[in-house]
């Protein structure tokens, strides 16, 4: 009935959009249907984004490295390189276990086995980036758990033991994270829980199953980073596709607003966009919606601040506003193209900085440092961790093969019982290397991760410390 309901209110107001707008287009002005279309165009950034992620990251025979076919589990075996490009900001602290599933069909069981007591966490996203359900060590615990993952519609029956996730769409990202130190023995411990973890159909329960092997599409592009394959699709391209993919992955009830403004320039879901349906003017005002719709996400970064959604503290920007969106369009899109994947604010939290405490952009042939007072490091209940990027939130290459600062990497303390985290691209000195996270010769940007972040880190209480440029 939910169901339904949801595409009764959405039928009604695209019939209602429809029957606004001529046959032609030519009741639509070029200013109105730009902003039209840049609308729509970040309403569809993560959709779209997350299509051709599934695209580059299935498009293999068998798994391998970071890729694996659809209904294939990635056992990541050790922390991505430098030289990973599929998802921006990547994380070197867990080791991930993912896949992609189309539960259009049918639901897909996931098992995961006892965690003994590790700090674990495996979110589950809808083809929006929407975290519809995390499973794991705060949520659920670490014994072994068994969950069904159900499509939109689907009605049936389970096996006995397993929980039902529905999911709002077909396409489903599983996106587990297990921590891990990084030492050859945490490794094999993580590498046993891996092994455990099963995915299979439900048709497939309790049955031995043995994926299909993938096969490659030589179209795709495997080369450019998925951001800049998305943004450099023309409109026409790009509405077709977020049409196409809008068919099996509906919106959301709360869309109805949104479905309305876009069928009022042709974008309805299922249906071929036509930009030749419009007179030229207006043609050409919406073959420049992808640029202007691409500097207003990126504008974000700046303008959520004002509008309350992300946060300014000592230069450390970030939101407690990631992983359930609503109709916070622009915010979903602006952690699409930034951080791909985002969790929960109640599991992880992610300051990012892009100029330091005396306002300029982080220069790789200057030096920094961020200090905590004693007693005074990030608070949570998971772990922390401090991760260097370049410009383009991917990792930087550096002698040590070092992408990330966190307790493992035994920091040491002052005299007086703080600590001082290094961020230049030379070394601080022997004596200061453990706390040393090299950077680039360049422009670069530094990213906290706080996995389940305590209430004094949510409520703001807790200030993240500015990042000094040592003179």
């Amino acid at each position: 009935m939910k169901l339904a309901s949801t595409l009764l209110i959405i039928g009604a107001a695209l019939m209602g959009a429809i029957a606004s707008t001529s046959a032609g287009g030519a009741e639509i002005a070029p200013a109105e249907a730009q902003q039209l279309g840049v609308d729509a165009y970040i309403y569809g950034y993560p959709l779209v984004t997350m299509e051709y992620t599934r695209r580059v990251m299935t498009n293999v025979v068998r798994p391998e490295g970071t890729r694996a076919p659809m209904g294939h589990l990635i056992r990541m075996r050790a922390y991505p390189t430098a030289a990973f490009r599929d998802v921006t900001a990547p994380n070197a602290d867990t080791l991930y276990t993912t896949a992609w599933i189309d539960v259009g069909k049918e639901p897909w069981v996931l098992s995961l086995p006892d965690a003994n007591d590790r700090y674990y966490l495996f979110p589950m996203l809808d083809g929006w980036t929407n975290v519809f359900q995390v499973p794991g060590k705060r949520t659920t615990g670490t014994g072994p758990q068994k969950y069904a993952i159900t499509g939109p519609g689907w009605k049936g029956t389970l096996p006995a033991g397993v929980t039902e996730y529905k999911s709002p769409t077909s396409i489903v990202w599983l996106l587990g994270r297990i921590y891990c130190t990084g030492t050859p023995e945490d490794y094999a411990a993580v590498h046993k829980m891996q092994d455990a973890i099963c995915l299979a159909p439900l048709s497939n329960y309790d049955k031995p199953y043995n994926p299909s092997a993938g096969t490659v599409d030589p179209g795709i592009d495997m080369k450019t980073p998925v951001r800049d394959q998305v943004n450099r699709l023309s409109a026409p391209d790009y509405f077709n596709l977020l049409a196409t993919l809008m068919k099996d992955n509906p919106p959301a009830a709360a869309d109805a607003p949104m479905l309305a403004k876009m069928a009022r320039i042709g974008i309805v879901p299922g249906k071929p966009f036509d930009l030749g349906r419009f007179e030229p003017a207006v043609r050409q005002a919406l073959m420049a919606v992808p640029q202007y719709g691409v500097e207003k996400i990126m504008g974000w970064a700046k303008a959520g601040i004002a509008a309350g959604a992300n946060k300014d503290v000592n230069g450390w920007l970030f939101s407690t506003k990631t992983g359930i969106y609503g109709t916070e369009y622009l915010q979903r899109a602006f952690i699409t193209a930034i951080g791909l994947g985002a969790n929960r604010p109640e599991d992880a939290i992610y300051p990012t900085s892009e100029v330091s405490a005396a306002g300029q952009p982080y220069d790789g042939s200057k030096k920094y440092v961020i200090h905590f007072d004693k007693g005074n490091l990030p608070p949570v209940n998971g772990f922390w961790s401090l991760t260097m990027y370049d410009e383009q939130f991917f990792f930087v290459d550096n002698p040590l093969n070092r992408y990330t600062l966190s307790a493992r990497n035994s920091l040491k303390t002052n005299p007086d019982g703080s600590t001082d985290l290094y961020l230049q691209s030379e070394s601080p000195g022997a004596d200061k290397e453990s706390n040393w996270l090299p950077a680039p010769k360049g422009r670069f940007v530094p990213m906290f991760r706080f996995y389940w972040p305590k209430e004094s880190i949510i409520d703001g209480t807790w200030k993240m410390p500015a990042v000094n440029e040592v003179k």
